[in-house]
């Protein structure tokens, strides 16, 4: 969203292939992105119409989209996943609440409606995606995979769609011929993966959603820049 706002790019493309967020997205870059802000703020947050809300059978994607953002500020650390429950205590005791900012979300949604025109979204694959588009040099890619290399859990606990050979990932990712930067679990299956694919690895610091301090691999081409 950054490089969108800050006009870095000619176009930012998104690629996502679950079908909730989809909708968000899809609805944020459509038309109805104001009936999306305004349901939004006159939504009640009860626990009562939390429930009727969710339990609602969504026919239109703005619908999707609209209980997907409930969803995700409602659900432990914003998980969507089969099997992730409602908030129970949140932040101060605040419950379902904690992380329910009406006026901040639709802020949000209708500051990325005004830059609608820089921004493309597919739902789709994104290791096709990254295929399609690996001959143009001047393209730089982000990709955020799932992390579940090496047999790691944390992915499929936060993902619907968690499956991946990261194997083939990192094979298509070395043929790009511009920027690339991925952002992995520090495991040293992933830096063996990295490190066979000729990828340099930087450390970071970052904090999970329970705030405790883990460290995550950036991994790219010439990244000295990165200290």
């Amino acid at each position: 969203m950054t490089v969108a706002f800050e006009n870095l790019a000619e176009k930012v493309v998104l690629v996502e292939v679950d079908e909730q967020v989809a909708a968000v997205w899809q609805t944020i870059l459509s038309d109805d992105h104001e009936w999306l802000a305004e349901r939004i703020l006159s939504f009640d947050m009860t626990i009562e119409n939390l429930r009727a809300e969710l339990a609602h059978k969504a026919t239109s994607v703005k619908r999707v989209a609209f209980q997907t953002i409930l969803k995700n500020r409602t659900f432990h650390g914003g998980i969507m996943a089969p099997g992730s429950s409602l908030i129970r205590y949140g932040e101060n005791g605040k419950g379902i609440k904690s992380r329910w900012y009406p006026a901040t979300i639709a802020r949000r949604v209708r500051a990325i409606a005004s830059i609608r025109d820089r921004i493309e979204f597919l739902q789709g694959d994104g290791i096709e995606a990254i295929r399609s588009n690996a001959r143009f040099a001047k393209t730089a890619m982000f990709i955020d995979p799932p992390y579940t290399a090496g047999g790691k859990k944390a992915g499929t606990r936060l993902y619907k769609h968690f499956e991946l050979d990261h194997e083939q990932l990192f094979a298509e990712a070395s043929k790009v011929k511009g920027d690339v930067l991925l952002t992995y679990d520090n495991a040293p299956e992933v830096a063996e993966l990295a490190v066979r694919h000729e990828f340099d690895i930087r450390t970071v610091a970052m904090k999970n959603t329970h705030h405790a301090e883990m460290a995550e691999l950036l991994i790219g081409r010439n990244l000295q820049w990165l200290k």
